[in-house]
């Protein structure tokens, strides 16, 4: 079986939007994309992500961006092996225009995401990563799919803009795994699914 995992740049009010440009996401007004860049060089955390297989699991706006940009990186650039392995890996998309997956190994998920992701899961077959995809992520969280969690979590409020966690969001645990901060106050943590949400109560008896 595959795990799922969800990596994900996100403020410390939780916004996902457009971490890598002023154009990457403006819908809803949203002014600060490319709130990233002043700790560029931070992201490289999820590198070893990808030095193992894996299949790209993403939504349409993201699979758009990616693939308008991805195979022009040449392999001697900072982040070519990160387009090598992009370039290379299956790609599952969440859309309603499966015929315009132009970027190779590109395969449509089809009218049910849900069961298309379970069904993923089930097989023989590398994990699937996310990277971006705020709407998929909030399916994927509905509907408990997520395995593993990996947040870099900026020193920055947005106050505004696309979340990682919406209403929709089934409860859950998690463990942390790993965590670690680096010196321009990024923090990279690991979490990974741990049952169900386990309550209690301080009052006495």
């Amino acid at each position: 079986m595959s795990r799922l995992i969800a990596a994900v740049m996100v403020s410390l009010d939780g916004v996902m939007q457009a971490p890598g440009g002023p154009e990457e996401d403006t819908s809803g007004g949203f002014a600060h994309g490319g709130w990233v860049w002043p700790y560029a060089g931070e992201d490289e955390a999820m590198d070893g992500l990808f030095t193992q297989p894996f299949a790209l699991l993403l939504g349409r706006r993201t699979y758009d961006i990616f693939a308008g940009y991805w195979p022009q990186v040449p392999g001697d650039a900072p982040h070519g092996g990160i387009a090598a392995a992009f370039n290379g890996a299956t790609k599952y998309v969440a859309t309603h225009r499966p015929d315009t997956l132009a970027w190779r190994h590109s395969h449509a998920l089809g009218a049910d995401v849900a069961s298309a992701v379970r069904a993923l899961k089930h097989r023989d077959g590398p994990d699937l990563v996310t990277q971006g995809s705020s709407g998929l992520l909030h399916q994927l969280f509905a509907t408990d799919l997520v395995d593993e969690l990996r947040l870099l979590v900026y020193p920055v409020l947005l106050g505004r803009g696309k979340r990682l966690f919406d209403d929709g969001t089934q409860a859950s645990a998690f463990r942390l795994a790993s965590s670690r901060s680096t010196a321009a106050g990024v923090v990279i943590s690991r979490y990974v699914r741990d049952g169900e949400v386990r309550t209690g109560s301080f009052a006495g008896d």
